[in-house]
Protein backbone atom coordinates (compact mmCIF):
# COMPACT_ATOMS: atom_id res chain seq x y z
CA UNK A 1 0.00 0.00 0.00
CA UNK A 2 1.03 3.64 -0.32
CA UNK A 3 1.09 6.80 1.74
CA UNK A 4 -2.05 7.91 -0.08
CA UNK A 5 -3.91 4.67 0.70
CA UNK A 6 -2.13 2.92 3.58
CA UNK A 7 -4.95 0.37 3.77
CA UNK A 8 -7.74 -0.50 1.36
CA UNK A 9 -10.63 1.96 1.62
CA UNK A 10 -13.98 2.64 0.04
CA UNK A 11 -14.26 6.20 -1.25
CA UNK A 12 -17.74 7.68 -1.62
CA UNK A 13 -18.39 9.50 -4.90
CA UNK A 14 -19.89 12.96 -4.84
CA UNK A 15 -20.65 13.55 -8.53
CA UNK A 16 -22.01 17.01 -9.24
CA UNK A 17 -24.22 18.30 -12.01
CA UNK A 18 -25.87 21.74 -11.90
CA UNK A 19 -24.75 22.08 -8.28
CA UNK A 20 -26.47 18.86 -7.17
CA UNK A 21 -25.24 15.36 -6.39
CA UNK A 22 -26.24 12.95 -9.15
CA UNK A 23 -25.43 9.44 -10.29
CA UNK A 24 -25.43 8.57 -13.98
CA UNK A 25 -25.80 5.18 -15.67
CA UNK A 26 -22.71 4.52 -17.78
CA UNK A 27 -21.85 8.21 -17.72
CA UNK A 28 -24.73 9.21 -19.98
CA UNK A 29 -26.49 12.52 -19.53
CA UNK A 30 -30.21 12.11 -19.09
CA UNK A 31 -29.83 8.99 -16.94
CA UNK A 32 -29.14 10.93 -13.75
CA UNK A 33 -30.80 10.36 -10.40
CA UNK A 34 -30.46 13.28 -8.01
CA UNK A 35 -29.33 13.08 -4.38
CA UNK A 36 -29.38 16.67 -3.17
CA UNK A 37 -26.77 19.04 -1.81
CA UNK A 38 -23.07 18.17 -2.28
CA UNK A 39 -22.01 19.52 1.12
CA UNK A 40 -24.72 17.52 2.90
CA UNK A 41 -23.65 14.38 1.04
CA UNK A 42 -19.97 14.97 1.80
CA UNK A 43 -20.64 15.55 5.49
CA UNK A 44 -22.80 12.43 5.63
CA UNK A 45 -20.06 10.23 4.21
CA UNK A 46 -17.41 11.67 6.52
CA UNK A 47 -19.73 11.10 9.49
CA UNK A 48 -20.09 7.49 8.35
CA UNK A 49 -16.33 6.97 8.25
CA UNK A 50 -15.03 8.12 4.87
CA UNK A 51 -11.26 8.71 4.89
CA UNK A 52 -11.30 10.28 1.41
CA UNK A 53 -13.95 11.84 -0.82
CA UNK A 54 -14.15 11.55 -4.60
CA UNK A 55 -15.61 14.64 -6.26
CA UNK A 56 -16.47 14.85 -9.94
CA UNK A 57 -17.61 17.96 -11.78
CA UNK A 58 -19.74 16.17 -14.39
CA UNK A 59 -20.60 19.39 -16.20
CA UNK A 60 -16.89 20.12 -16.39
CA UNK A 61 -16.17 16.66 -17.77
CA UNK A 62 -18.72 17.14 -20.54
CA UNK A 63 -18.07 20.80 -21.30
CA UNK A 64 -14.29 20.75 -20.95
CA UNK A 65 -14.07 23.43 -18.29
CA UNK A 66 -14.96 23.52 -14.61
CA UNK A 67 -18.63 24.29 -13.95
CA UNK A 68 -19.27 23.45 -10.27
CA UNK A 69 -16.43 25.41 -8.65
CA UNK A 70 -18.63 26.89 -5.91
CA UNK A 71 -19.92 23.48 -4.86
CA UNK A 72 -16.39 22.05 -4.88
CA UNK A 73 -15.06 24.88 -2.72
CA UNK A 74 -17.96 24.49 -0.30
CA UNK A 75 -17.23 20.76 0.12
CA UNK A 76 -13.50 21.34 0.66
CA UNK A 77 -14.29 23.96 3.31
CA UNK A 78 -16.83 21.71 5.05
CA UNK A 79 -14.83 18.49 5.50
CA UNK A 80 -11.47 17.64 7.01
CA UNK A 81 -10.59 14.56 4.95
CA UNK A 82 -8.57 14.45 1.72
CA UNK A 83 -10.58 15.27 -1.39
CA UNK A 84 -9.75 14.15 -4.91
CA UNK A 85 -11.40 16.02 -7.79
CA UNK A 86 -11.93 15.35 -11.47
CA UNK A 87 -13.90 16.91 -14.29
CA UNK A 88 -12.90 19.78 -16.53
CA UNK A 89 -9.29 20.06 -15.33
CA UNK A 90 -7.44 20.62 -18.58
CA UNK A 91 -4.19 22.48 -17.77
CA UNK A 92 -1.38 22.50 -15.24
CA UNK A 93 -2.57 25.95 -14.16
CA UNK A 94 -6.07 24.57 -13.46
CA UNK A 95 -4.58 21.75 -11.43
CA UNK A 96 -2.25 23.94 -9.39
CA UNK A 97 -5.08 26.34 -8.56
CA UNK A 98 -7.11 23.45 -7.16
CA UNK A 99 -4.18 21.98 -5.25
CA UNK A 100 -3.57 25.38 -3.65
CA UNK A 101 -7.27 25.51 -2.75
CA UNK A 102 -6.82 22.37 -0.68
CA UNK A 103 -7.66 19.56 -3.08
CA UNK A 104 -5.43 16.58 -2.23
CA UNK A 105 -5.34 15.00 -5.71
CA UNK A 106 -6.42 16.25 -9.11
CA UNK A 107 -7.85 13.67 -11.49
CA UNK A 108 -6.90 14.09 -15.14
CA UNK A 109 -8.61 12.07 -17.84
CA UNK A 110 -9.03 13.61 -21.27
CA UNK A 111 -6.26 16.15 -20.60
CA UNK A 112 -3.76 13.42 -19.76
CA UNK A 113 -4.62 11.44 -22.89
CA UNK A 114 -4.43 14.47 -25.17
CA UNK A 115 -1.29 15.91 -23.54
CA UNK A 116 0.56 13.33 -21.40
CA UNK A 117 3.27 15.87 -20.55
CA UNK A 118 0.80 17.80 -18.41
CA UNK A 119 1.14 14.98 -15.85
CA UNK A 120 4.88 15.55 -15.60
CA UNK A 121 4.42 19.32 -15.53
CA UNK A 122 2.09 19.22 -12.51
CA UNK A 123 4.16 16.55 -10.77
CA UNK A 124 7.25 18.76 -10.89
CA UNK A 125 5.71 21.23 -8.44
CA UNK A 126 3.23 18.94 -6.67
CA UNK A 127 4.73 15.41 -6.58
CA UNK A 128 2.22 12.59 -6.23
CA UNK A 129 -0.79 14.88 -6.62
CA UNK A 130 -1.93 13.71 -10.05
CA UNK A 131 -4.33 10.79 -10.36
CA UNK A 132 -4.73 9.79 -13.99
CA UNK A 133 -8.20 8.58 -14.85
CA UNK A 134 -8.28 5.70 -17.31
CA UNK A 135 -11.80 4.78 -18.33
CA UNK A 136 -12.10 1.61 -20.38
CA UNK A 137 -14.89 0.27 -22.55
CA UNK A 138 -14.36 -3.08 -24.28
CA UNK A 139 -10.71 -3.03 -23.19
CA UNK A 140 -9.98 0.38 -24.75
CA UNK A 141 -9.39 3.71 -22.99
CA UNK A 142 -12.20 6.18 -23.80
CA UNK A 143 -12.29 9.96 -23.26
CA UNK A 144 -14.58 13.00 -23.53
CA UNK A 145 -17.26 11.70 -21.20
CA UNK A 146 -16.67 8.14 -22.44
CA UNK A 147 -17.76 9.09 -25.96
CA UNK A 148 -14.48 8.70 -27.89
CA UNK A 149 -12.18 5.69 -28.20
CA UNK A 150 -8.41 6.21 -28.10
CA UNK A 151 -6.98 2.85 -29.13
CA UNK A 152 -4.98 2.77 -25.88
CA UNK A 153 -4.67 -0.35 -23.74
CA UNK A 154 -5.41 0.62 -20.11
CA UNK A 155 -2.55 -1.38 -18.56
CA UNK A 156 0.00 0.01 -21.02
CA UNK A 157 -1.35 3.52 -20.53
CA UNK A 158 -1.15 3.20 -16.74
CA UNK A 159 2.52 2.24 -16.92
CA UNK A 160 3.23 5.22 -19.18
CA UNK A 161 1.62 7.67 -16.75
CA UNK A 162 3.51 6.19 -13.84
CA UNK A 163 6.73 7.01 -15.72
CA UNK A 164 5.49 10.58 -16.19
CA UNK A 165 5.00 11.03 -12.45
CA UNK A 166 1.38 10.11 -11.77
CA UNK A 167 0.83 9.37 -8.11
CA UNK A 168 -2.13 7.06 -8.68
CA UNK A 169 -4.41 5.63 -11.35
CA UNK A 170 -8.19 5.80 -11.24
CA UNK A 171 -9.46 2.91 -13.32
CA UNK A 172 -13.11 2.89 -14.31
CA UNK A 173 -14.73 -0.05 -16.03
CA UNK A 174 -17.30 1.77 -18.16
CA UNK A 175 -18.93 -1.49 -19.23
CA UNK A 176 -20.40 -1.91 -15.75
CA UNK A 177 -20.44 1.67 -14.45
CA UNK A 178 -23.66 2.73 -12.72
CA UNK A 179 -25.55 -0.46 -13.53
CA UNK A 180 -25.44 -2.04 -10.07
CA UNK A 181 -24.79 -5.38 -11.72
CA UNK A 182 -21.39 -6.18 -10.23
CA UNK A 183 -17.74 -5.76 -11.15
CA UNK A 184 -15.36 -7.36 -13.64
CA UNK A 185 -11.93 -7.75 -12.09
CA UNK A 186 -9.81 -9.12 -14.94
CA UNK A 187 -8.95 -5.78 -16.53
CA UNK A 188 -8.58 -4.12 -13.11
CA UNK A 189 -6.04 -6.77 -12.12
CA UNK A 190 -4.11 -6.17 -15.38
CA UNK A 191 -3.84 -2.47 -14.59
CA UNK A 192 -2.78 -3.18 -10.99
CA UNK A 193 -0.09 -5.58 -12.21
CA UNK A 194 1.28 -3.01 -14.67
CA UNK A 195 2.21 -0.35 -12.08
CA UNK A 196 3.65 0.15 -8.61
CA UNK A 197 1.51 3.19 -7.79
CA UNK A 198 -1.96 2.79 -6.25
CA UNK A 199 -4.83 1.84 -8.53
CA UNK A 200 -8.25 3.02 -7.40
CA UNK A 201 -11.06 1.01 -8.98
CA UNK A 202 -14.43 2.39 -10.00
CA UNK A 203 -17.52 1.07 -11.71
CA UNK A 204 -20.16 -1.55 -11.09
CA UNK A 205 -19.97 -2.05 -7.33
CA UNK A 206 -23.33 -3.38 -6.22
CA UNK A 207 -22.53 -5.45 -3.12
CA UNK A 208 -19.96 -6.05 -0.43
CA UNK A 209 -18.72 -9.04 -2.42
CA UNK A 210 -17.88 -6.63 -5.28
CA UNK A 211 -15.88 -4.49 -2.88
CA UNK A 212 -14.05 -7.59 -1.68
CA UNK A 213 -13.37 -8.68 -5.28
CA UNK A 214 -11.72 -5.34 -6.11
CA UNK A 215 -9.66 -5.52 -2.94
CA UNK A 216 -8.57 -9.06 -3.84
CA UNK A 217 -7.67 -7.84 -7.36
CA UNK A 218 -5.11 -5.55 -5.77
CA UNK A 219 -6.93 -2.21 -5.91
CA UNK A 220 -5.77 0.27 -3.26
CA UNK A 221 -9.28 1.64 -2.94
CA UNK A 222 -12.70 1.53 -4.59
CA UNK A 223 -14.86 4.49 -5.51
CA UNK A 224 -18.53 3.73 -4.85
CA UNK A 225 -21.49 5.90 -5.78
CA UNK A 226 -24.89 4.48 -6.62
CA UNK A 227 -24.70 1.49 -4.27
CA UNK A 228 -24.08 3.76 -1.28
CA UNK A 229 -26.73 6.31 -2.24
CA UNK A 230 -29.27 3.55 -2.82
CA UNK A 231 -28.43 1.83 0.48
CA UNK A 232 -27.18 -1.46 -0.97
CA UNK A 233 -24.75 -1.52 1.97
CA UNK A 234 -23.31 0.93 4.48
CA UNK A 235 -19.96 2.64 4.17
CA UNK A 236 -18.93 1.22 7.56
CA UNK A 237 -19.63 -2.33 6.40
CA UNK A 238 -17.77 -1.71 3.14
CA UNK A 239 -14.68 -0.52 4.96
CA UNK A 240 -14.69 -3.69 7.05
CA UNK A 241 -14.41 -6.14 4.14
Amino acid sequence: MSEAFPTFEVIPAVDMQDGEVVQLVQGERGTEKRYGDPVAAAERWVDEGASTLHLVDLDGAFEGERQNADAVEAVVAAVDVPVQLGGGIRTAADARELLELGIERVILGTAAVENPDVVAEISETHPGSVMVSLDARDGEVVVSGWTEGTGLDPAEAAARYEELGAGAILFTDVDVEGKLEGVQTDVTRRVVDAVDIPVVASGGVASLSDVRALKDAGAAAAVVGTALYEGAFTLRDANDV
